[in-house]
């Protein structure tokens, strides 16, 4: 890692903890930084904030004194989670210190060159399969992020001869200042987060920051098939390489006549493809994309796309049961999600669905649930899921508890050759304490039908 001065002496905050947090903490604590931890948890049920404790990081715990702020911080590390109309934060920018998030630390100390990913969806699809695609190809990636370790974790180790793939959140992008991946991807953009943003205008401002530091130097991967994506794109000082589903371009990947294409090259045939679903085309063009553009060779991608089957909670099969196959969706957290997974099967289905309530509905969904025989509901949303189930036409509706009673629910009401899918379009924070958990004890209930 690179040994920087700026930050040496200098009187730094990070506000929340987590994984990113901790990092971040001892991180600039080893640069030399005067760091103090404000996290709410109580230090009692903290123990990552003991452990900060132990190394002589100031730790103010169990909850966010505003008062805080007049002790003459220089900068602020804050949780990508905590938004900016917190009153911490809010108090911070008035007073004029900087806040960025541990990216940004992750990209100053770096030896290593980054691929960035963001996205409405795709993004943890698109990440893994960057990565697969260049470890095959011999390039030595590492990966981070929300998919992987912590950025800042990864950059300490990196050397020169590696490759960061990093999926970015929106959260994190908006505390960036000289982040400058050498090259970004963007897969789509849709309605997501709008309880943090505020509009659908703030958090496309938020995602467009990724190509914010880009020179003529770096690569922006886009999608050609949206107008907001390209508008990014004519702001951008990078040389911009689309991709495309639905056209044929002078430059970029795209498809013809059942092959994925680069440049005008062909690189591998649609058929060939383990990866289910039409939707997942969008993440294979764009980690083709960046691929060739790192130098992997084409059989080293087609290695990858012939054996990739898909990331845990995205999509992910789990097991045949008496001839129902079983796929866990879990990351869907939202309706876009769930359409996208609905549209990847042809045959009867059996929807598990439900979560956090945002305040939105579901009709959006309607279209896309004619092959969906039964739907099992759970969580805050079941109401609204069953009113719109309603609304398809669909025969068997059943509210259940949670997750894990929803598995034997769902079953109960299948045939051999049916499709039982999880894919709630909804967070899971009203039971659960993260996408992967919920997952996790649906691929566990699962097996218990066994």
């Amino acid at each position: 890692m690179k040994q920087i001065e700026s930050y040496c002496h200098k009187k730094i905050l990070v506000l929340g903890l987590a994984k990113s947090g901790v990092t971040a903490a001892s991180l600039l604590h080893k640069l030399g930084a005067f760091v103090t931890v404000n996290d709410k948890k109580p230090l009692s049920e903290n123990p990552e904030a003991q452990g900060l404790l132990e190394q002589g990081i100031k730790v103010i715990c169990g909850e966010h004194p505003i008062e805080l702020l007049d002790e003459g911080f220089e900068l602020i590390v804050k949780n990508p989670g905590i938004p900016y109309f917190n009153p911490m934060i809010e108090g911070a920018i008035e007073k004029g210190i900087p806040v960025i998030t541990e990216v940004e630390l992750a990209y100053e100390i770096s030896e290593a060159p980054f691929i960035g990913i963001t996205g409405t969806n795709g993004k943890t699809t698109t990440t893994t399969l960057v990565y697969e695609m260049l470890k095959e190809g011999n390039k030595q990636p590492l990966i981070a992020g929300n998919i992987g370790t912590v950025a800042s974790g990864v950059a300490q180790k990196a050397e020169k001869d590696d490759t960061i793939v990093i999926e970015l959140s929106s959260f994190q992008l908006m505390g960036i200042k000289t982040f400058n991946p050498k090259i970004a991807i963007i897969t789509n953009l849709y309605d997501a987060h709008l309880d943090y943003h505020g509009t659908r205008k703030e958090y496309i401002q938020a995602k467009a920051k990724i190509t914010e530091n880009q020179t003529e130097l770096e690569y922006l991967v886009i999608n050609a098939d949206q107008e907001e994506t390209m508008e990014i794109a004519k702001h951008s000082k990078a040389k911009i390489i689309p991709f495309s589903t639905k056209k044929e371009l002078a430059e970029g990947a795209y498809i013809k006549e059942g092959w994925l294409l680069f440049n005008g090259e062909p690189v591998m045939e649609i058929s060939e493809i383990a990866l289910p679903g039409v939707h997942n085309l969008e993440n294979i063009l764009s980690a083709m994309a960046a691929a060739k553009l790192s130098g992997v060779e084409n059989s080293a991608i087609q290695v990858v796309l012939k054996t990739f089957t898909g990331v845990r909670h995205r999509l992910q099969y789990v097991a045949d049961v008496n001839g129902r196959k079983i796929y866990n969706d879990s990351k869907a957290t939202n309706i876009l999600a769930t359409v996208k997974a609905l549209s990847a099967f042809n045959g009867p289905t059996i929807l598990l669905a439900g979560g956090l309530d945002r305040g939105n509905e579901f009709d959006d969904l309607i279209p896309y649930l004619k092959n969906v025989k039964s739907l099992i509901t759970f969580g805050q949303t079941a109401p609204k899921l069953e009113r719109v189930g309603k609304l398809a036409g669909i025969k068997t509706i059943s509210r259940v508890d949670n997750v894990e009673k929803a598995v034997p629910e769902a079953y109960r009401y299948s045939e051999p050759g049916d499709v039982i899918l999880l894919s709630p379009a909804c967070a899971s924070w009203d039971q659960y304490k993260s996408f992967e958990v919920r997952g996790d004890i649906f691929i566990e209930a699962v097996h218990k039908l066994k």
